[in-house]
Parts: structure tokens; C-alpha cells; sequence
């Protein structure tokens, strides 16, 4: 057993007038299975950079074992897998790569296979058992369910069970509950460590907020109370300093001078009391006001679904879509009525996402029949965001729509204002994402048909969206793999093969 100490860390990009780490300290154990959660944004991927030394930062940051980062790069994607594996872990014996990839259930034959050739899902197996083969290393593993399907997603959690020693990212929650033990998240006002899964680190999280939520209530009627005090305090100070020189209460009778030393000692003694009243009372509201900086807000989100005149909205019947000799959905049947939300499940490569692009008017190669209701208005999340780049203002008007709802939604997704004014290509994945559900949030259509919208986005916001959805009850057509969003959404689900 080692540990990892952090001690006063404190970073911040070159350029920018926000600190991602301010005195952070925290320690962590190498043989816990960490998961790490938090708003995206908040410095997650930054932290493992910090760890592989990438960056400069002051601090300290110590530990006696070395780190490895996943996703690794490769760079020779032409070398077949066996070499590319005894790269990574040189003198680990063969027999003991061959059981590591049947845990990830791969199949051996791929070790003779070029590495390019792999699909991302077999990349992520293949990568994660290497370097778990190699000796003395603490494993920075960043979201690693981006190219696995749900049965992918079980197999390696199951993997990552039998292991210790990493620090997953992620925001899939039953993967996370699988295969952890101990969380760091990183909140808006500190860093904490909790024993358990993720599950048990948000039933506590819950508790604290509602918590601090009901005394935010209590400290508020205080604080009023204490201003309201605190004027009368300074009226009463008030009417002792007029009371020093002048007339008599009746108006009438000029006061004696003789008396003028006493009403002088008087009215200062009543002001330095009152000053000193007044003080304590405003450092007393300062120190309330300060309190409760670290709930996460998830506000609600709100959608403007059209009702069609019809029920059925989309037919497929015995549909194939092939791509040259390759077969990718062999004849497929679906009805999708108003108001379904319809999950398309499946393995990778089994045609989801070739169905959406079918449906949305992309020139696919397929057979069979496709039903689509006339002026059906579509609003549609593509699964890749890394097309989006310039200022958040200019995206708004070349997607015609409004651009305080838009930044009202985000703000909500957890962007700050700072972030407004950002070239989006600075923006992290998950913050990509959140501008094609927030630009899809904002439009008024029949159907939402959204294509891996998770991907990269972190747990509060899927919580967030997942009580849009069924609040409203968009019709829908969506690909996901997180199955906790897909058993709380879904109305059905349609079988890819």
C-alpha cells in the first residue's frame, strides 16, 4: 500500500483568470478503485495531466509509484496487437497476456491482427489489460466506456472489479457502481473523498444538499432579521448624537449648557455601542452569506415538444443497410408512434446509428421499406461534436435559435458566464455536447432523434435531462448505451442486429 498526497495544489491554464485548483489538499490510497465525478469542466482530465506531470503547478503532488493514462496513445497502429502489447509490458510471458485478454473476453486470434484494424471497443480491452500488465503502475483510466456497447461496458467493469490501484472517469453510474470503491469529486468549493460507490456517494449528496438547502432557508430569515436589527440600531444612535444639543422634548426650552458635557458623554457612549452592535451584526451576515457555496445546482430544464396530427409518426419494414459487401442491419421492423421513446439497442456496428442518418435524410444504401409522416419537423443530435467551433452568439443564429434560451440552458448545464465568451473549439467534450442538446432543446420539433447525446456528459447533467424527459414526454429516437438512461427513459427498445 502507498499513497498519493496532494498538498495545496493550485492551477490554472496560461490565459486564464480562473483557477481549475485553488489549495487543493487530499490524499488518495493506490489500492483503492477511485471513481472521479464532477461537473464538466471542473478539472478532471486536467487532474490525471497534473499527475502524468504535463503541467506546471504549485503545490506539491507526491507519490512512489508511476502512472499510466488511458486512453494510450499508440503510435505505430500498423504493428500487429502481440507486438504493440509486449511494447507496453515487455517481459510479461505470453500465457499471462493471453488470460488478461480472455478476462476482457477477446478473442486471441486478434493478437495477430494489425492494430488499426481493431474496433474502438477492442482498443479500450486490449489497451486496459496492457497496462495492467505492467509492474509498480497507479492507472489514470479517462472515460474508457466512450466505444463500448452495454455488454462491452458489463465485461470490463467486471475487469476493473478484479483489479486495484486507478482512477476512472466516468459517468456511466452502473458501470461506475460496479467496479469502485471510493470516490473523489470534485464540488464547486472543495475536493472530498467518500468510501463506497457511486450510488452511496449521491444518496449522501442528496442528504448534505436538502440539508443545506433547508438551512440556506433558515440562514436567509436571519440575515433579515439581523439587517432589520441593525438599522434600528443605527436609527437609535442616530437620535442620541441629535439629542446632544437643542431643545428639550416639548420643543420649547433650550437645554442648559451645563447639561451639554453629560448628553455629549452619553451620545458617545450610545455610538460606540451602536458601532460596535452594528459591526458584529454585519460580519454575522457577511459569515452567513458565505455559507452553502457548495451545492451543485440541476435546475430543471424545459423542452416545447409539437404534437402531430397523426399517431404514427415513422415505419420500418425488413430494412438492410449494407456498406459495400459489408452488412451492417439485416431486416429490421419498428413502428414508432407520438409520444414512444425509443431506444435502439445493440452491439456496436449492429446499424444504430446508420438507422438515425437513414431516417434523417442521409443517401444510405439499404433495402426494404422506410414510412416517414410529412412535414415531420425533426430536431437531431449527431454523435460527434468535434465540428464545433467559433463563438456561442454566432452558433445560435446559424442554427435559428433563441439566444437567451440558449444560454439559459446551458447556464442550467453548469457553463459559467465566462464560458460565453469562449471560441467552443477551447470547450472539453462534454461541454461540445452540451451545445447540441441545448441547441436541440431549444427547438420546436415533433420527433428528437439524438445519436449517443452522453457521450462525455457528466452525471448531474444526464440526471438533469433524464427528468426533462419524462416531465415532458417528447417522442424520441435515441442511441445510448447508459443504461441507467435507457431503463429510466425508454417507453420501448428495438433490437439492432
Amino acid at each position: 500500500m502507498a499513497m498519493i498526497d496532494v498538498s495545496q495544489l493550485t492551477f490554472a491554464y496560461e490565459g486564464s483568470y480562473e483557477n481549475i485548483f485553488e489549495n487543493a489538499s487530499f490524499r488518495l490510497d493506490t489500492d483503492w478503485r477511485l471513481g472521479f465525478c464532477g461537473r464538466n469542466g471542473r478539472g478532471k482530465t486536467t487532474f490525471l495531466n497534473l499527475l502524468m506531470g504535463k503541467f506546471e503547478y504549485s503545490g506539491t503532488i507526491s507519490a512512489n509509484v508511476g502512472f499510466e493514462y488511458f486512453p494510450y496513445e499508440v503510435p505505430r497502429t500498423e504493428n500487429n496487437v502481440l507486438q504493440i502489447l509486449n511494447e507496453i509490458a515487455p517481459d510479461v510471458p505470453l500465457w499471462q497476456i493471453e488470460k488478461e485478454l480472455s478476462k476482457m473476453a477477446v478473442g486471441l486470434d486478434v493478437l495477430e491482427r494489425p492494430f488499426g484494424t481493431l474496433s474502438g471497443g477492442e482498443r479500450t480491452k486490449v489497451l486496459l489489460a496492457a497496462l495492467f500488465l505492467r509492474e509498480n503502475s497507479f492507472l489514470l483510466i479517462d472515460e474508457p466506456t466512450t466505444h463500448l456497447d452495454m455488454h462491452g461496458r458489463e465485461t470490463v467493469a467486471q475487469y476493473l472489479k478484479s483489479k486495484k490501484g486507478f482512477i476512472l472517469v466516468s459517468h456511466d453510474r452502473d458501470f461506475l457502481d460496479e467496479c469502485i470503491d471510493h470516490v473523489l469529486s470534485i464540488n464547486k468549493a472543495n475536493i472530498e473523498v467518500q468510501t463506497g460507490n457511486f450510488s452511496s456517494w449521491f444518496h449522501n449528496k442528496k442528504l448534505r444538499d436538502g440539508f443545506e438547502i433547508a438551512e440556506n432557508e433558515r440562514l436567509k430569515k436571519e440575515i433579515s432579521r439581523l439587517q432589520t436589527s441593525a438599522k434600528k440600531t443605527a436609527a437609535w444612535s442616530e437620535k442620541a448624537e441629535k439629542g446632544k444639543i437643542g431643545f428639550t422634548p416639548g420643543g420649547k426650552i433650550e437645554k442648559s449648557t451645563n447639561r451639554r458635557a453629560y448628553e455629549g458623554e452619553k451620545s458617545r457612549k450610545m455610538m460606540a455601542r451602536s458601532k460596535s452592535i452594528i459591526e458584529r451584526r454585519e460580519r454575522s451576515i457577511q459569515e452567513k452569506s458565505g455559507l452553502l457555496k457548495n451545492i451543485d445546482t440541476a435546475d430543471k430544464l424545459k423542452i416545447h415538444p409539437l404534437q402531430y396530427h397523426a399517431a404514427r409518426l415513422i415505419e420500418l419494414e425488413g430494412v438492410s443497410i449494407s456498406y459495400g459487401n459489408r452488412n451492417v442491419l439485416n431486416d429490421t421492423s419498428f413502428i414508432l408512434n407520438s409520444q414512444d421513446r425509443v431506444a435502439l439497442m445493440g452491439c456496436n456496428g449492429s446499424g444504430k446509428s446508420s438507422i438515425i442518418k437513414l431516417i434523417c435524410g442521409e443517401e444510405i444504401s439499404h433495402t426494404g421499406k422506410i414510412h416517414i409522416a410529412s412535414r415531420l419537423k425533426v430536431s437531431y443530435v449527431p454523435q460527434d461534436a468535434s465540428f464545433l467551433t467559433g463563438n456561442l452568439s454566432a452558433y445560435a443564429e446559424a442554427r435559428q435559435i433563441d439566444e437567451s434560451l440558449f444560454k439559459a440552458i446551458l447556464r442550467k448545464l453548469g457553463f459559467s458566464r465566462m464560458q460565453f465568451e469562449k471560441d467552443m473549439r477551447s470547450f472539453s467534450s462534454g461541454q461540445k455536447k452540451k451545445v447540441l442538446i441545448a441547441a436541440s432543446l431549444c427547438e420546436t420539433a415533433h420527433i428528437y432523434i439524438w445519436d449517443e447525446p452522453l457521450n462525455y456528459i457528466d452525471i448531474l447533467s444526464r440526471i438533469q435531462i433524464e427528468e426533462l424527459l419524462l416531465e415532458y414526454k417528447p417522442t424520441m429516437l435515441f442511441v445510448e448505451h447508459d443504461r441507467a438512461f435507457c431503463r429510466n427513459v425508454a417507453t420501448k427498445t428495438i433490437q439492432t442486429n
